[in-house]
């Protein structure tokens, strides 16, 4: 945090009685232009020439001696305290600060251009003092003279930050990344980090969790990433069942799986959930970088890329063959794959298929998945009158068959676009290509 150590204000302060060196440096004017008695004078041109030397410990000295000197009229008191505000600011004296501003304030001999610079240097002369509740307290009266600068609010947030105040904290910074947002600016990553802070240190999730969100938005990295998602799964409550597959998704995503275990637990929960092609990517990305290779474990890698490989094979020839039967026939259709656990495998609309179509080949395809028979059996049982209706529980419309082989039901296929019986053609088309 860069201040203006060098008491700016100081030049301006003294204006009556002080000058600018070619330098830009303070220097002592004529005692007569000044109205300065030697006695007072000589210790402060003194001390003027220290502090182009960088001795402001010496500087302070000359000023003390000419403090000693009674009588003071306004001119030297404006020169000895504008000096004095200098010297203080390069020790690191705020409270020497305050002293000459004070003073210089009471005597109306501080300019209003250099009051609210002067307040600035003092409360950040405090804050590196480590003296938190000072700098607030000049903060405070900065901010109640009109100041706005940038500088005051990141001293601000400092001291605050040393007083453990965590819920003005909050409260102050939140209202700064929004007045950021609403004005198109993003957010600096040092305020949204210090809101994070104070609302982890509250113990506020709901806050914890949008500023999380704000970070990887605007301030994405694969360490926050990884800091995010490593912090998600140890929090209470957390549903590793049903969670789990979406947290190692993200981790792939961004760069963060951990190793070989990751690749295969991914591969094997996106294959059971009903998606073997995005299983098999995960293997094959994992082979590609070396972490995992088919021959670990027994060569159970490859075993579970063979498993992955024919599933998507089965579902591509059942839907291959239905298609095939569909365009022999002039009909257009949705074809529509599941797994034997309900999850879709594979999906196609052909061209010049009605939409409505999209929802019944999944239905029909459901159908036959949950309840281990055509959707033609329902059809007919209303048919008879054995099956009411409304009976809501299956699609009661042929186009529905399971798939198996060798005997073991492994998936379904639903098929929509045509008559009742069109539809069941084009699906048993597509059963028959497995056996």
């Amino acid at each position: 945090m860069k201040l203006k150590l060098l008491a700016t204000a100081a030049v301006g302060a003294a204006a009556l009685v002080l000058g600018q060196a070619p330098d830009g440096s303070l220097s002592v004017l004529t005692q007569a232009a000044a109205q300065v008695r030697p006695p007072v004078g000589t210790p402060l041109k003194a001390a003027s020439d220290l502090l182009k030397q960088g001795k402001a410990q010496e500087a302070m000295a000359k000023i003390r001696e000419a403090e000693a000197v009674p009588g003071r009229n306004a001119d030297e008191n404006a020169t000895l305290e504008g000096l004095r505000l200098s010297a203080a600011s390069r020790l690191g004296d705020a409270d020497g600060m305050v002293k000459a501003y004070d003073a210089l304030s009471a005597a109306g001999k501080l300019p209003a251009a250099n009051k609210l610079p002067t307040m600035e240097a003092i409360a950040g002369t405090y804050l590196r003092a480590g003296n938190g509740a000072k700098a607030l307290e000049w903060v405070n009266k900065y901010n109640a003279a009109g100041g706005n600068s940038p500088a005051i609010k990141q001293i601000q947030a400092a001291a605050q930050l040393r007083s453990g105040d965590v819920t003005t904290i909050l409260k102050d910074t939140l209202a700064d990344i929004s007045a950021d947002e609403k004005a198109g600016r993003t957010p600096s990553q040092d305020k949204l980090n210090t809101a994070l802070w104070a609302a982890n240190k509250k113990g506020d999730g709901a806050s914890e969790s949008v500023l999380i969100q704000k970070l990887l938005n605007y301030y994405p990295t694969k360490q926050l990433w990884a800091q995010s998602l490593g912090t998600l799964q140890a929090k209470k409550g957390f549903a590793a069942g049903r969670y789990q597959v979406d947290v190692l998704r993200l981790k792939l995503a961004t760069e963060n799986m951990s190793g070989a275990n990751d690749y295969m637990e991914l591969a094997q929960l996106a294959g059971a959930a009903g998606y073997p092609d995005e299983g098999k990517k995960v293997l094959d990305k994992g082979f590609s970088t070396g972490i995992l290779k088919p021959t670990d474990d027994n060569a159970r890698p490859k075993r579970l890329a063979d498993l992955l490989d024919k599933r998507i094979a089965e579902a591509k020839t059942v839907a291959a063959a239905a298609e095939a039967e569909a365009r022999k026939n002039g009909w257009t259709m949705v074809i529509v794959v599941l797994e034997s656990n309900g999850a879709q495998v594979f999906a196609e609309k052909m061209d010049g298929t009605q939409y409505g179509s999209n929802e019944g080949a999944l239905k029909k395809a459901q159908t036959s998945a949950n309840f281990r028979r055509p959707s033609s059996f329902f059809q007919e049982q209303v048919k008879s009158g054995t099956l009411n209706p409304v009976f809501t529980g299956a699609t009661a419309v042929e186009g529905g068959e399971l798939l198996l082989v060798d005997g073991k039901i492994v998936g379904s296929i639903g098929v929509s676009g045509g008559s009742a019986a069109q539809d069941g053609m084009v699906a048993r088309a597509g059963q028959a290509a497995l056996k």
